[in-house]
């Protein structure tokens, strides 16, 4: 393929269109803007039908990028530093839940704050979200890295961050393309339940998550982008990081660098180059931009030769909570054995309270998508996340705050369709509302329950602060008025309620249904306050 003179940011945007991209959802923050802005501009994307669109905020660009993966598509993010602030809850869960088609977080670092309020470094989140990092040190390897994230993601069934800073983002140099890839065909994830994080499988998926650490480091200590050049001069060796590679070649015109040098670009850091650099050379130099995480980890604290003990090195266990037995066996101390819990003592999954309206509605939406395959109801945090258990088994989703409307939009991007979002009436006013507008002002096709108990039920009937707010909401929004229907939820309204619901999957937009009744448990307690005052004023 020819060469294109492009900036760091259309180098990763061009890479994106080549390597069988289908979405990129973004929030505009310098330095990333242009990232989006040049697949939008690019009459590539029409031809390929790929979505790129700008969101309310970064945090429902992520989701809906996580909508299209579970979609089984390629998808990106895109943001500044800042602006993962925003996107920490769904970054700090997308890890857990993993990703089905390649997705990849591009995040846009500015050191000495040339258009932002701190110099903010995101390898931090990414050490912190345990996941594979990529650093290109110029804009041919920001274009390469593209290519190799989108593998990466699919092979670990992870998101990859990528991170790149301004000089990177904002400068140009000539990139040779490779040859173009299809886009994945539409694939639900094997397991239904990956991207539902009730606490039994978020734990089991940290577990995986741990269990690929090793995995992830493996690829780091064999990544072409972590590479280890000899110098004959021991004196001093000089670990580079990114684009901070760059500025080192810089002083050496003739690329004639005396001293051994490790260049780091794809982490978890590749500990046996370190070592080995560590080993031969009497001082080590790092050369990073942001905070200076690799010098760090590679100095430790009271790093002075003597063992460390903890949780890294496997003498506490490294997921779950501590207890009095862990720190014994840590101490060395002899261990009781503790008494397996007896048979009589069943487990009992929790499950929605009888006489629940969520259950009339999940027992509609599943007879309304009986013709349709299953996989397409996303739901969020709340009461109604149980319908994943058994009897219901209706969602298949349930990742942060607000993710349902969002994930929802992402699958319908990718050609989901039906695409359902379920979603309760306080997290609708909580983190829902800017996904449905992200809707709303992309046309997508999208259905939306908010579930209206009429209270913030599962942390024990909190006033909702959407309280007989909901339609006037979905209309400001731009919520077309013969598309928001309410309904009450009861087992005597099923047919007509099934027959609202069959109506609005057949939509071809954003509709909006309402099953409506109070909460059962909130509704019980005001009826004994009720009949506590009555009997007050006989006495």
């Amino acid at each position: 393929m020819h060469k294109l003179l492009l900036l760091g940011d259309e180098a990763i945007a061009q890479a994106g269109i080549d390597a069988g991209m289908s979405g990129v959802f973004s929030y505009p923050g310098t330095p990333s803007t242009e990232i989006t802005e040049f697949v939008q501009r690019s009459p590539e994307t029409k031809e390929k039908g790929i979505v790129a669109t700008w969101c309310a905020n970064e945090k429902t660009a992520a989701e809906t990028a996580l909508g299209m993966s579970y979609a089984g598509k390629r998808s990106m993010t895109c943001m500044k530093h800042v602006g993962l602030n925003v996107a920490a809850d769904v970054f700090m869960n997308a890890n857990i839940t993993g990703a089905n088609g390649g997705m990849i977080f591009v995040v846009a670092d500015d050191p000495s704050m040339h258009s932002s309020q701190n110099e903010q470094d995101s390898r931090v989140y990414g050490n912190f979200a345990m996941i594979p990092i990529l650093e290109p040190s110029s804009q041919q390897e920001a274009y390469d890295m593209v290519h190799e994230a989108f593998e990466l993601s699919e092979k670990h069934k992870i998101p990859v961050l990528m991170r790149i800073t301004t000089r990177l983002a904002h400068s140009r140099s000539g990139v040779a393309r490779k040859a173009s890839k299809e886009q994945n065909k539409f694939k639900l994830p094997k397991n239904l339940r990956q991207f539902v994080l009730l606490p039994a499988i978020a734990r089991k998926q940290y577990q995986d998550l741990l269990n690929n650490q090793p995995l992830f480091l493996k690829d780091a200590e064999t990544s072409s982008y972590n590479q280890y050049f000899e110098g004959k001069d021991k004196s001093m060796g000089i670990v580079a990081c990114g684009l901070a590679y760059n500025y080192l070649m810089e002083n050496y015109p003739d690329r004639n660098i005396p001293f051994p040098v490790v260049k780091v670009c794809q982490y978890p850091l590749p500990h046996k180059l370190i070592k080995q650099l560590y080993d031969e050379c009497d001082s080590l130099l790092v050369l990073e931009e942001g905070y200076p995480v690799v010098e760090e980890k590679l100095k430790g604290f009271l790093n002075y030769g003597k063992k460390i003990m903890g949780r890294m090195d496997g003498s506490l266990p490294r997921a779950g909570e501590l207890n009095p037995n862990l720190v014994g066996k840590a101490l060395g101390m002899p261990q009781q054995e503790i008494a397996p819990i007896p048979d009589l003592v069943a487990k009992r999954p929790p499950s929605l309270c009888k006489g629940c309206s969520h259950i009339d509605s999940f027992i509609g939406l599943n007879q309304a998508l009986e013709e349709y395959n299953r996989g397409r109801v996303f739901s969020d945090i709340g009461c109604y996340t149980l319908s994943a258990l058994p009897p219901y088994e209706s969602i298949n989703t349930c990742v942060d705050m607000g993710a349902s409307i969002t994930m929802a939009k992402g699958a319908a991007d990718a050609g989901m369709n039906p695409s359902v979002a379920v979603i309760g009436d306080s997290t609708f006013t909580h983190s829902g509302m800017t996904g449905l507008l992200d809707a709303v002002n992309d046309k997508s096709n999208i259905t939306v329950l908010i579930l209206d108990n009429s209270t913030t039920g599962m942390t024990g009937g909190q006033p909702s602060a959407a309280f007989n707010k909901i339609e006037d909401i979905c209309r400001g929004i731009g919520v077309e008025e013969d598309h928001i229907r309410v309904i009450k939820p009861l087992r005597k309204n099923h047919e007509e309620n099934t027959r609202i619901m069959k109506e609005e999957l057949a939509y071809d937009g954003v509709s909006v249904i309402i099953p409506r009744r109070e909460c059962i448990q909130t509704l019980n307690k005001r009826m004994r306050q009720k009949f506590k005052e009555k009997n007050s004023a006989k006495q």
